[in-house]
């Protein structure tokens, strides 16, 4: 697409839009009226969306490559990768970082894959550092190969750096990665502190059961050292297996903290920083905690994104929408057409990562988004429903489409544990006061209304598999539906029960059953009330148990 509008002049507004946005413009005013108001609008800036929001901060993919295989980032035998001449040259990432910091982009950082594997990460360091108003680059890393690149990187200009570090104990470190290495991950982040970084950053993802129970450590780490331990709350993205259950939230981290270190206090923020800042009086060091699931912070996002082949993601959890600077570079395009390409990307940018979130919760069976599970510890209702709500916020990718092809794919189940599963759904049907009558008298001309429907029901759940082509076959031990003639609102009330022992639940199986029961109804009464007449409605899950996921009730 993006090449065909950008030899076609009187499109080009459609190249930096979505189809709706596009559309509403063309409602709206002429293509040529709006691209004149976005040239004309100088206070704006190209960086600035449609929420007030100035962007300052660009981090920078310098390869999808990475030396380890931690567990739940990737599968054991790694990753699809990009073939080589797709990834942005050193030159590319120059061009472009040019044009983000003559735009207003004070701070970029350098992440991967690994950014230490790239052979020429001293050379763009240093080539970054030339740019005026450019006023810090820095780079994440697993430290893995940092002791004999650090002093390199620093006389580069390199002003900071992250790293990555999941445990304390050398042998988890081996279990988590699937590599050996622990040691020469510490010995970088002495070096650090010896060469001056301070602080040196290390990120810390914590998932309970994993290393949650070195949560302490961590803190205690930060006592004599310029540490800046920065806790992140898990995250779901694509191919992570991610589950609610193993999610430690701010909340609980803070709890389980404090009950060694009861004097740890909240520190200052500034407007645009992620981690909350939290401190052990007297320590050298400090914590941070990263809580882009319990508690968003979308409304002071300053940070935009370019991946390793050169696409420009304005929100991390932002499937949709990405531009490809790399083809606008390639093909030619001008400094003037790139600036309006990323400015179409940055007015796209959404409040937050996503709406209605809540008709998204308990929708699916194979669904990783299932929040069945309740939070331990002495969390609040409302705030434990504000962590799900925002975790749901975050996440993008559908687990029935395959990340290669992009088309649709059964979930594999194989490696699941086999447990009890029950699910239990309801819906109605009004059917008005003529039928709900002719039912109660068993006399309409079809038969008897309610039992037919309900075999109907009981056979759809077992047939679930066939009706509907992602879910998988199970053997039913049992299903149940019960149908109820309310004679006060002229309804037929729908409940079902299934239940299996298997690998995977039976929501869909459920939720089949009284859907059909309710079209059974439909299909027996049409005949005597305009079809019209009848509203089929509620349909939805009642409950459900078994699985990793936990329990869920409505």
């Amino acid at each position: 697409m993006f090449r065909r509008v950008y030899y076609c002049k009187n499109l080009v507004n459609v190249a930096f839009l979505s189809t709706e946005t596009a559309t509403v413009v063309k409602q709206q005013t002429s293509i040529q009226k709006f691209r004149e108001r976005l040239k004309n609008d100088t206070s704006r800036g190209i960086l600035t969306d449609t929420f007030g929001r100035h962007h300052t901060y660009l981090r920078i993919s310098l390869t999808e490559r990475c030396n380890l295989r931690c567990t739940y980032c990737m599968p054991a035998e790694g990753v699809s990768l990009t073939k080589r001449d797709g990834i942005l040259t050193t030159d590319e990432i120059v061009h472009i970082a040019s044009l983000f910091v003559k735009e207003g982009v004070q701070k970029i950082r350098l992440t991967g894959g690994e950014p230490t594997v790239r052979q020429d990460l001293v050379e763009i360091v240093g080539r970054l550092k030339e740019l005026e108003g450019l006023e810090q680059v820095a780079i994440t890393t697993n430290g893995l190969t940092l002791t004999r690149q650090l002093s390199t990187l620093q006389r580069a200009g390199l002003d900071g750096l992250n790293i990555s570090l999941d445990t304390l104990k050398e042998d988890r470190f081996e279990k988590f990665t699937r590599r050996k290495g622990w040691p020469r991950v510490m010995a970088a982040i002495d070096l650090a502190v010896q060469l001056g970084y301070d602080p040196v950053k290390i990120n810390c993802v914590i998932m309970r059961n994993y290393n949650d129970d070195e949560l302490v450590d961590f803190v205690t780490f930060t006592k004599d050292r310029p540490i800046d331990v920065r806790f992140i709350e898990y995250m779901p993205f694509s191919g992570n297996k991610w589950q609610q259950n193993k999610m430690v939230s701010f909340q609980d981290m803070k709890e389980m903290i404090r009950k060694v270190y009861p004097e740890f206090r909240a520190l200052e923020n500034g407007p645009n920083d992620t981690s909350k800042a939290y401190k052990v009086p007297g320590f050298v060091g400090q914590v941070g905690f990263i809580t882009s699931m319990s508690e968003h912070f979308c409304s002071s996002c300053n940070r935009l994104r370019i991946t390793a082949d050169g696409n420009l993601k304005v929100c991390l959890f932002e499937g949709k929408g990405e531009v490809s600077l790399r083809d606008a570079l390639r093909s030619g395009a001008s400094e003037e057409y790139l600036r309006e390409i990323i400015s179409g990307a940055v007015l796209r940018k959404k409040k937050q990562h996503a709406d209605h979130l809540e008709e998204h919760v308990y929708s699916e069976r194979h669904n990783n988004r299932n929040w069945s599970s309740k939070y331990k510890g002495n969390i609040h209702a409302r705030e434990r429903s504000t962590t799900k709500l925002s975790a749901i916020r975050q996440f993008s990718t559908l687990t029935h489409v395959d990340t290669k092809s992009g088309k649709a794919s059964m979930v594999d189940v194989g490696e699941k544990q086999i447990s009890n599963r029950i699910a239990k759904a309801k819906g109605s049907i009004c059917v008005g006061e003529t039928i709900c009558r002719l039912i109660k008298e068993n006399s309409l001309q079809k038969g008897d209304v309610l039992t037919v429907a309900q075999l109907a029901g009981i056979m759809a759940a077992k047939r679930t598999s066939d009706l509907i082509p992602l879910c998988h076959p199970l053997a039913l031990n049992y299903v149940d539906v019960r149908l109820t003639l309310n004679e006060t609102l002229n309804v037929v009330e729908i409940e079902s029960e299934v239940r299996c022992t298997g690998k995977t639940g039976v929501e869909m199986e459920a939720l089949t059953a009284v859907s059909v029961a309710a079209l059974t109804i439909y299909d027996m009464c049409k005949s005597v009330t305009p079809r019209y007449s009848m509203v089929i409605s509620d349909i939805c899950l009642l409950s459900k148990t078994g699985g990793s996921k936990g329990n869920f009730n409505r």
